[in-house]
């Protein structure tokens, strides 16, 4: 995504319907009770982040970004955590996502989708191409009737990738890897580009 020069905080979330996302949330009670009163998506989200309730955080804003955003914040995520020895695998499933982002087509979507296959869908990168594939136009293959995939798999497939580069190699940094994964979302939903260092550097 390209880097947004004028960015306004949660410019992109604003129009999203909060109680369209929260039923695929799968909240537990308390970040639930958390939420409840918000008016809105940018509230909720505040919400959840002062209360500690960072995944949940992720999970909303992983739906509630537009599909294209969401999977580029994915990108960011799995490259922040990516070891210098990440699989060959899982490196052209990253690739193939954010090349999605760049230039969103159904080659390049089904393109990713095979990258994320390759990968065994077992890191983040290939869940960040499942989210590529999910945004498209159709789960059928090409020479069939479409059938459009449900507004929300694409949403899925970028909260189990934020997930799992939260907790890639040391579940214990997940609480402060995923304070910098909100603040890339904070600043994709603004319009910036949410780039985040490979980490340690």
């Amino acid at each position: 995504m390209p880097a947004g020069t004028d960015a306004q905080p949660f410019l992109k979330l604003r129009a999203r319907d909060l109680s369209a996302i929260t039923p695929h949330l799968a909240l537990l009670p308390p970040p639930a009770a958390c939420i409840a009163a918000a008016q809105g998506t940018p509230e909720a989200l505040e919400a959840l982040r002062a209360a500690g309730f960072l995944l949940e955080a992720s999970r909303l804003l992983a739906h509630a970004l537009p599909h294209r955003e969401a999977v580029w914040w994915a990108c960011m995520c799995a490259a922040h955590t990516a070891p210098a020895d990440l699989a060959a695998a899982d490196r052209d499933a990253g690739l193939a996502a954010e090349s999605w982002v760049r230039r969103p087509g159904e080659a390049l979507c089904r393109a990713a989708m095979a990258r994320a296959q390759g990968a065994g869908f077992a890191s983040p990168e290939a869940w960040a191409a499942v989210g590529a594939f999910w945004s498209g136009d159709s789960l059928a293959p090409p020479d069939q009737h479409k059938v459009p995939p449900p507004p929300h798999l694409a949403g899925i497939a970028v909260a189990g990738a934020v997930a799992l580069a939260s907790v890639r190699g040391d579940p214990a940094r997940a609480p402060a890897r995923l304070e910098r994964f909100l603040a890339s979302a904070h600043e994709i939903a603004g319009g910036g580009a949410g780039r985040l260092p490979p980490e340690g550097r």
